[in-house]
């Protein structure tokens, strides 16, 4: 069965990060599988309007900007006349948001539920249930999800949180994990200085990512190990942290910064070096350490959310979000590269090779979407009768208020664009 698939997030290139690269490549696969498949985001800087991408992916830049963390503002029905268009001119049965950060996300799925096509929602974090930002968030996703068709999480771990967080029945929750392109991260052992161990850092230097710990292990592990550098990669608030620890230490020339990378060049950067190290606070997946370890880095990680799940035990060392742990698994490490005993960087490669294909992920998604193009058609009633369903409270009464509205909008934009007049 071919589809016709919305992709969406506020996420996408340009801009780099993990949620980009995995819509770009499951978008690819599903081309190369038959369908057609479309991306809507907003623009960045001057791209905007249509562009392609390989195999003549269609990408939709719309005219509107981020307005904080790369995220536009919400605006509901504002963007309906555009989104109603784009999804009727391009025949789309299927939208498919990305990231419980992304307001453009949420905001095209509630609109396209207006339109009764089927929604489905791949959740890339993990979030607490404590502060504000979270409690917003949590319900915010709760809503968005009640009358969708579908979820899909990264890990098991991930699974067990959207569903606390959404109040969503397990079994309209699946788990496909993300993937990595093994073609381009492999060993290349040529780029390695040999005289010097190499602990790489790719990521965005946000708290979140752990960066107030990576401030705390520079210093300690360069004073214990004259032979050790650091090489980072990734741009965000808390590089002027690692700057300044940098500073202070007089660690210029031990400490390099690379500043953002496109995905193209992480490769290279990864070949560099002979220890990965994430420093995470939470993570739902994680991909950045298996792309270190195809190209053969040992990797030392947090052991958080779902990342225990992403690699075998002998392939990764875990530890917890501390200085101090993070600072003895470092340590352990560094002495296996330098006694000989760390895996073979080609065993790495050998072991994941085939562990994590976005074939494979493609090919399990396209099973959700098979099984959510047979559920029944959603009215405005059906959509009602779930919000309520989530509790006789405040934001339910506002959720039905909204969708009351929004349809009576889209009647009159039916009335006053019909479709075979004007899309």
């Amino acid at each position: 069965m071919k589809h016709n698939i919305c992709m969406v997030s506020d996420f996408f290139y340009p801009n780099m990060g993990g949620v980009e690269s995995h819509i770009y490549q499951l978008s690819q696969c599903l081309i190369q599988r038959g369908h057609k498949v479309i991306i809507i985001t907003h623009a960045y800087g001057n791209r905007s309007g249509v562009r392609y991408l390989t195999n003549m992916l269609k990408v939709y830049y719309i005219p509107m900007g981020p307005f904080y963390n790369q995220c536009v503002l919400p605006t509901l029905f504002t963007s309906l006349p555009l989104i109603r268009n784009i999804l009727i001119r391009e025949k789309i049965a299927i939208v498919h948001g990305h990231s419980a950060f992304s307001a453009l996300a949420h905001e095209t799925m509630f609109h396209a539920k207006t339109l009764q096509l089927k929604t489905i929602f791949t959740d890339h974090s993990l979030f607490g249930f404590a502060d504000a930002s979270s409690l917003l968030t949590n319900e915010i996703l709760k809503f968005s999800l009640a009358d969708s068709n579908h979820a899909i999480c990264v890990s098991h771990t991930s699974k067990e949180n959207t569903v606390l967080r959404a109040s969503l029945v397990p079994s309209l929750v699946s788990v496909i994990p993300n993937a990595v392109d093994t073609s381009v991260f492999a060993p290349d052992l040529t780029k390695r200085n040999h005289s010097k161990i190499i602990i790489v850092v790719v990521s965005r230097l946000v708290y979140r990512k752990g960066m107030d710990l990576l401030a705390g292990i520079i210093p300690e592990i360069c004073c214990n190990h004259p032979d050790v550098d650091f090489l980072i990669g990734g741009d965000g608030p808390k590089r002027v942290d690692i700057e300044e620890v940098r500073e202070s230490y007089q660690l210029q020339d031990r400490v390099v910064m690379l500043g953002a990378l496109p995905h193209s060049e992480v490769q290279n950067v990864l070949n560099q070096g002979d220890i990965f190290l994430n420093t995470s606070l939470t993570e739902a997946f994680c991909i950045a350490i298996v792309e270190g370890a195809c190209c053969g880095l040992q990797v030392v990680s947090t052991k958080v959310g779902g990342v225990p799940e992403v690699l075998p035990e002998e392939l990764i060392l875990l530890a917890e979000p501390s200085v101090k742990s993070l600072v003895s698994s470092l340590e352990c490490a560094i002495k296996r590269k330098r006694d000989g005993t760390a895996l073979p960087p080609e065993e790495m490669y050998k072991r994941m090779r085939d562990v994590y294909s976005w074939q494979n992920v493609a090919m399990r998604t396209e099973k959700v979407y098979d099984s959510i193009s047979k559920d029944d058609d959603l009215d405005l009633g059906d959509r009602l009768w779930r919000y309520w369903n989530h509790g006789f409270d405040f934001p339910s009464f506002l959720f039905m208020a909204v969708a009351v509205i929004e349809f009576l909008y889209y009647c009159f934009l039916e009335w006053l664009l019909p479709r075979k007049v004007r899309l």
